[in-house]
Parts: structure tokens; sequence; C-alpha cells
């Protein structure tokens, strides 16, 4: 593997930390309290990434066992690193190989759109679970309330059209309550429920807010990679303007993300 940074989307784990796995991290909190499992159960994280979930099961829930997945070695590595109590495989989240009804839980974070089918990972998730256990995962809010992105998108496409195909608050319409909803429904799954998780983000001035926008890592972050220095300044600038900022350029944005939960039927 070339570990040069090439500006793949979710190619690099301090990149991927920077821009979003802090704020995954604050989420999946009130993720795992909402899900309400019960100790020592058998654990998979699906798309663990760098481990942000992962972590947070391993510290709250008292599993007696948890194995994350991930296609990124680099992620993996990072996972390992931040929970060496758990075990990481690398593994497409559609067709893991593993056995059926392994797990009392499946969880996701921050992934289930970025997975060749999302459909068909709902569906993976179901076939890994006991009858009776959990399947539960959590998107951000990309058409609404996830401010950090829309604050973005919003003024980079007024400037650039092409801003477009990398917004996912238009390419990813599964991320929203009824789609998400029907969704894991049609994986197999009953007594469906979905729910808000918000939390603030701060940051105390517009570098912090903007510096992980030029990590490569991440829809947004791509998108900046391929632009002209002319461009990339200008929607800047306008970001910039348009951020709610304090007397001491300090920025508080609302983050929204969708949980979704459901039982694998008996």
């Amino acid at each position: 593997m070339n570990d040069a940074p090439d500006r793949k989307l979710w190619g690099a784990a301090e990149a991927y930390e920077s821009y979003m796995g802090r704020w995954s991290r604050l989420i999946a909190s009130h993720f795992l309290l909402w899900l309400d499992a019960e100790a020592h159960g058998r654990w998979v994280d699906l798309g663990c990434g760098t481990g942000a979930l992962s972590r947070q099961v391993m510290q709250t829930c008292r599993p007696s066992s948890l194995l994350g997945l991930d296609l990124s070695e680099a992620f993996l590595q990072a996972a390992k690193h931040s929970v060496p109590e758990a075990e990481f495989m690398l593994a497409d989240a559609t067709d893991t190989g593993l056995p059926n009804a392994e797990f009392d839980y499946a969880v996701s974070g921050l992934v289930l759109n970025f997975t060749r089918d999302p459909r068909a990972t709902l569906r993976e998730m179901v076939r890994l679970v006991r009858p009776g256990g959990r399947v539960a995962l959590y998107v951000w809010d990309y058409a609404g309330h996830m401010q950090i992105m829309r604050s973005f998108f919003d003024v980079a496409r007024a400037i650039d059209s092409g801003a477009a195909a990398f917004d996912d608050g238009i390419n990813a319409p599964i991320c929203r309550p009824g789609p998400l909803r029907r969704a894991l429904e049609e994986a197999g799954a009953v007594d469906v429920e979905v729910t808000a998780v918000d939390i603030p983000a701060a940051f105390p001035d517009f570098d912090a807010y903007w510096s992980p926008f030029l990590g490569g890592t991440g829809s947004a972050p791509k998108y900046v990679a391929g632009l002209s220095d002319d461009v990339r300044n200008r929607i800047r600038d306008a970001v910039q303007a348009a951020l709610p900022t304090g007397p001491d350029g300090e920025i508080l944005l609302a983050v929204r993300a969708w949980a979704v939960k459901g039982t694998v039927a008996e």
C-alpha cells in the first residue's frame, strides 16, 4: 500500500479523525445509551473506521467480544491502537464472510452510505445477528442539521455547480428517517425505531473549522482537494462570511445524526 497522501475517500486515519472522527465519538456515546444494550454481548462493528464507535462499545457496554471490520488498513491500524482489547479484521461490510447468527449486536457508525451497497450492508448486519439480537447504526443528517457539512456545501454549490456531485445531502437519500426505517425493515429487522441524536460542534476560530476540509478524507475534503486555488479561496471566504461567528471568532454549530435500531426476528 502506498502511504503517501492519495486523497482517496476515507483513506487516511489522521485526516478522518480531524474531520469527523472526533464528532463520531460524541455521537456514539448518545447512540449507545439509546440502544440500551445488555452487558456481555458479542458485538460486530461494520465499517469501524478509526474505532470511534468500537471504543465506546468497549468502554460502556461491557461486551464479551468485539470485532471491528473495515476495508482500510490505515483505519484498522488506528482502531487497534485505540481499542487494543478488541479484534479487527479487513472485510467488506456487504459480504463479511462471517458465519450466520454469530453476534448479539451488529452496529455501524457513519459509514452506511459509503458502503458499495447500503441495503446489502443492512442485510449482512441482520444475517450476522442471532434471532432476538439487535442491529443498529447511525448516519449524519446530511440534508438537514449536520451543519459542519451543510454550511460548506450550501455555499460551495452556489459558487461551483460541481460541488453537488460530492454533497451527501443530495447523494445519500438513505440518510433520512423514512428511508432508514424502510431499509432496515426490508433487510429483515422488526420493531424498528429511528431517532435524532444532536450534539454541539464548537470551533475556537475559522481556521479550526476550515483546516479539516484540506485533509482530502471525506466527501467535502475530497472535493476541495480537486479545486483550483482560485475557486477554493472563493469558497473559503464565502463560507467564513456565512458562518455564525462570535465576537472572539468562535463558531458554534449543531450536529445531528439519525440513529436506527431493530431486532432480528425470532
